[in-house]
C-alpha cells in the first residue's frame, strides 16, 4: 500500500516534469514580487533574480535526472535480455 502511494511523488514523465517546474517558477515569481516589495532597488531585483534563477537551476536538474534514469531502465533492460 505504501509503495502505491509512494509512487505517487515519483516524477516518471517529461510532461510531469514541467508541470513541476511551471508550479515551482509560479512559486518563485510570486515570492519574487514580494522581495521587490520589501527591498525596492538592486537589493529586492537582485533577490528576484536568485528565485528564478534557482528554478531554471532545479528544472535543468530534475530533466537531467529523467533523462539519466530512462537510460539506466534501457540498459537494465538490455542486461536481462543478455
Amino acid at each position: 500500500m505504501l509503495k502505491k502511494i509512494g509512487r505517487l511523488f515519483v516524477i516518471k514523465t517529461r510532461f510531469e516534469a514541467f508541470l513541476i517546474i511551471y508550479a515551482l517558477a509560479l512559486g518563485a515569481t510570486a515570492r519574487g514580487a514580494s522581495y521587490l516589495q520589501e527591498y525596492p532597488g538592486w537589493g529586492g531585483n537582485l533577490l528576484f533574480l536568485a528565485c528564478t534563477g534557482a528554478v531554471f537551476l532545479a528544472g535543468a536538474k530534475i530533466l537531467d535526472c529523467l533523462k539519466y534514469e530512462r537510460a539506466e531502465r534501457e540498459a537494465q533492460a538490455l542486461a536481462d535480455k543478455l
